[in-house]
């Protein structure tokens, strides 16, 4: 498990329930561990942005932010959240339109006691981090 470098994201880790904890420190793993083995991305940056466990590429500037957090509304849910005007989630919604549910441009969601698709998930945020530099590449 990757240590915390970031005394405030550590402590909004804290403050989760313990389930919801459990799964974004799940989500959390699958966030680095697709960065490390994903070309061009990088060391990431973890911080808070909006309040939520944040993971950018300042580094290499590969890709957009990812973001997690639990679901408001939903005690044991959670979700990754992605630039809403990135057109990620569109594109994950044509690749994986049954795999998922989302939230508008802006989110995957995981409900408590669902199994998150790991094969399909890794896709979405190697997609993410990968963002601006598939840009870069298409002019």
């Amino acid at each position: 498990m990757k240590r915390f470098g970031d005394a405030k994201v550590a402590a909004a880790f804290k403050a989760y329930s313990p389930d919801v904890r459990a799964r974004l420190m799940a989500l959390r793993e699958i966030i680095f561990d697709v960065a490390a083995r994903t070309d061009g991305v990088g060391v990431l940056t973890e911080t808070l942005k909006w309040g939520q466990p944040s993971y950018l590429t300042a580094a290499t500037g590969s890709g957009t932010t990812v973001r997690i957090d639990r679901l408001k509304g939903d005690a044991g849910g959670h979700a990754a959240y992605f630039h809403c005007q990135s057109g990620l989630v569109g594109q994950f919604r044509e690749l994986y339109p049954e795999t998922f549910t989302y939230e508008g441009e802006r989110a995957i969601l995981f409900r408590a006691g669902q199994r998150v698709p790991s094969r399909e998930l890794r896709h979405c945020i190697a997609l993410a981090l990968t963002h601006h530099l598939r840009k870069k590449r298409r002019k």
